[in-house]
């Protein structure tokens, strides 16, 4: 149909009520509020003399960036950040890219399992991760060594170091990786590896000089999403690098906020360190792939085609399971052994099936505190609001980017991903800072913790969104305008309809992510509000090791039911047919 039977009115989004500038000011407003304006304050505050918010912004200086450059740990800290999110980036980056290869390139058995096996450790919330690897590895009571020595064996691990750090951030950030790198590996013509295979390349030269040069965009920018996330991450370094004594910038950032007295301002500039940094290693990436092409996929393309792995076939799925053992499986049960226990100490190996020492007195304590049960229900509050108002929003501004002719699209698309590259507990520290310049007092509020979680991640949901609006064709719209209807009647009886399995999954990612999520509220939770997260990283501070496994596993007992609701919504009907909203025929 042409863009000439359509009425004006109904042509892209210019049938909205306020008109097609008013609606783009609009949105761009509102990410405004979302966005710009608690970066903006994070800017003030960090050239702001004193301690507190309450000191308002006055007079402004460099005092806060003098004390970061002349603290000798922040500074070890920087170092220690850039080495462990660095090397952990590299080893993310090597899992991903091999999954997605298996995966999409190659013969190997169920291929669906070692799918899943690659993406389940992304819903493990990093300090559940941390403590559950503290249980495994640490060099005293570490359940790892405890084995090593049962078997004779002479060396020992420590997971309270540099190596241990990189480890578990690497195995648990590599799924960041698969899901930039798999669309890509798909979706790659194979005309080119086979012109290599043909001129005499064996398979190993074609995939390093011809498959992984193509990937460079993907793989680039997996890698560089798992070290931002890396940058603000608190869980793992919480959990394994202050027991050992490597201060992060995370860790670090956290001490400053909580210490008494706090040092908001230090914070706040330590803050824009960690953006800064984020931003440079953007500009590093685009700086690589400047000036060159990366085009795979033409009006001939080929399918890519499988390649036989042959005696490997079964190698390569057990190494998949492998993955899933060591990144699921093992810490999960770890942590359901140290919840059960009376005490988490073991005199040897065969201590370990002594059932006498095993007891749900710790899951009774839990449920017997009125704490649990409510940030239980502050957890499930926070999910469902971020679910609801993330959901809408993250509609709303795929539909304004990718089905609309609305002015000032990019600008929409660029402030909606801005958070992509922002650090979340940079966010929770500029949320802190927005607070002050409020009329109305926020802080300690479900409300301000759930603006915080949608405004953090916003761009996931809107990019979940984004492919079921792209896969719905403009015809539709169109036969529904022309038959009368109105923009937001044919967004309500076609659009959304269509969309369900896309909206479902935004929503219910929304509500995962939040239930896991500590960096963006770790600033900005009370004793009444503070969620389950929080809760738990309150346990572990605390040092009651066995109850705060118990509350470890309710967590994770509590992400996989979500799971469970989100496959369910989310899964597409294949054996019936939708009508046609009444007035549009074939």
């Amino acid at each position: 149909m042409s863009a000439a039977a359509v009425p004006a009115r109904a042509t892209g989004a210019a049938g909205l009520v306020w008109g097609p500038r008013l609606t783009s000011l609009a949105l761009q407003g509102l990410l405004g509020l979302l966005v710009i304006y608690p970066i903006g304050m994070l800017v003030v505050g960090a050239f702001t003399p004193g301690d507190t918010p309450s000191n308002g912004p006055g007079s402004l200086g460099l005092d806060s960036f003098r004390i970061l450059l002349t603290d000798f740990e922040i500074g070890r800290a920087t170092a220690n950040t850039l080495v462990i999110a660095g090397a952990a980036s590299v080893l993310a980056t090597v899992i991903g890219v091999a999954f997605a290869w298996v995966v999409t390139r190659t013969d190997a058995p169920w291929r669906r399992g070692i799918e899943i096996a690659s993406l389940l450790p992304i819903f493990v919330p990093p300090l559940v991760a941390g403590i559950a690897w503290s249980f495994l590895g640490s060099p005293t009571t570490g359940m790892i060594n405890l084995a090593l020595k049962a078997a004779g064996a002479e060396w020992r691990v420590d997971f309270y170091s540099l190596p241990g750090m990189i480890f578990v951030f690497g195995i648990y950030n590599a799924p960041y990786v698969y899901l930039f790198v798999r669309p890509a590996f798909a979706g790659l013509d194979s005309a080119m590896e086979e012109a290599a295979l043909m001129a005499g390349a064996n398979a190993r030269t074609a995939f390093t000089t011809i498959t992984l040069p193509l990937l460079a965009p993907s793989i680039m920018a997996g890698a560089l999403l798992a070290f931002v996330v890396m940058l603000g991450t608190y869980g793992i370094p919480g959990a394994l690098g202050t027991p050992g004594r490597i201060p992060v910038l995370s860790t670090t950032l956290y001490r400053l906020v909580s210490g008494t007295p706090p040092q908001y301002n230090v914070a706040a500039a330590l803050a824009l360190i960690l953006m800064a940094a984020t931003g440079l290693v953007i500009l590093a990436k685009r700086q690589v792939m400047r000036g060159r092409s990366y085009v795979t996929i033409t009006a001939k393309a080929r399918p890519a085609r499988r390649i036989a792995l042959g005696a490997l076939r079964w190698p390569v799925f057990a190494t998949a399971m492998l993955y899933l053992l060591v990144a699921t499986v093992l810490p999960t049960l770890m942590l359901a052994i140290a919840s059960l226990r009376r005490f988490l100490f073991f005199k040897d190996i065969a201590s370990l099936f002594d059932l006498s020492q095993y007891t749900l007195d710790h899951f009774h304590a839990l449920w017997a505190a009125p704490a649990t049960l409510r940030s239980i229900v502050n957890a499930i509050e926070l999910g469902a609001i971020s679910a609801v108002v993330g959901g809408v929003l993250a509609f709303v501004f795929a539909y304004a980017v990718h089905r609309s002719r609305l002015p000032g699209r990019a600008i929409t698309e660029i402030l909606v991903s801005l958070p992509v590259a922002v650090p979340s507990l940079v966010i929770g520290v500029a949320y802190l800072w927005a607070m002050m310049g409020l009329p109305i007092n926020l802080y300690g509020t479900i409300t301000i913790m759930a603006v915080a979680l949608v405004a953090r991640f916003l761009p996931d949901a809107m990019q979940a969104l984004s492919t079921s609006l792209l896969q719905i064709h403009r015809d539709l719209e169109e036969a529904s305008w022309v038959c009368g209807r109105s923009v937001l009647g044919t967004v309500a009886a076609i659009v959304v309809p269509l969309a369900r399995p896309g909206i479902a999954a935004a929503a219910m990612l929304l509500f995962i992510l939040a239930l896991r999520e500590l960096g963006s509220t770790l600033f900005l939770f009370t004793n009444r509000t503070q969620p389950l997260s929080i809760y738990l990283l309150t346990y572990f501070e605390a040092g009651n090791i066995s109850a705060t496994a118990a509350l470890c596993i309710v967590q994770i007992a509590l992400l996989a039911a979500v799971l469970g609701i989100a496959g369910a919504l989310t899964r597409r009907p294949t054996a019936r047919t939708r009508p046609l909203p009444e007035g549009v025929s074939t």
